[in-house]
């Protein structure tokens, strides 16, 4: 498991928007992480309040340390290999409420007040395209 960020350094964000630029993610916090080779963790976004599962995103140490520290949903694009903050540019914003660790370390739960849809179609939620057929109940 890879403990290192995605990037070594990332020079888009603004310095207004994180006071806590050159910190670390909390050591003791970092410790319980378990990432993926990637040294990411998936994200479940979930609206707080009605429980409706928004979106999945990645985070590294440094995502996650940007979203404690600015309550802004921030996560890891592995096809553009860089920070983004959930509403940057489509002004569809996420507060962020709470953050959770599974019981493995190897998942978060972002409970946020999402501010317009969350998925990039448009939509409410990333996850209303299909519903696919069951074969019946497990037994």
């Amino acid at each position: 498991m890879s403990t290192s960020s995605p990037t070594s350094a990332d020079t888009s964000s603004d310095p207004a928007l994180d006071p806590a630029l050159d910190a670390a993610l909390d050591p003791a916090v970092a410790a319980l992480l378990r990432r993926n080779d990637q040294g990411l963790v998936p994200a479940v976004v979930q609206q707080h309040d009605t429980g409706d599962v928004l979106m999945l995103g990645w985070m590294d140490d440094e995502a996650l340390r940007r979203t404690l520290t600015t309550g802004r949903g921030t996560y890891w694009s592995r096809s553009r290999q860089e920070y983004w903050v959930k509403g940057e540019t489509s002004g569809h914003t996420q507060r962020v409420v709470e953050v959770r660790l599974d019981c493995d370390g190897d998942t978060l739960l972002v409970k946020v007040d999402q501010h317009g849809p969350a998925c990039h179609t448009g939509d409410r939620t990333c996850f209303d395209a299909a519903l696919l057929p069951l074969a019946g109940p497990a037994e």
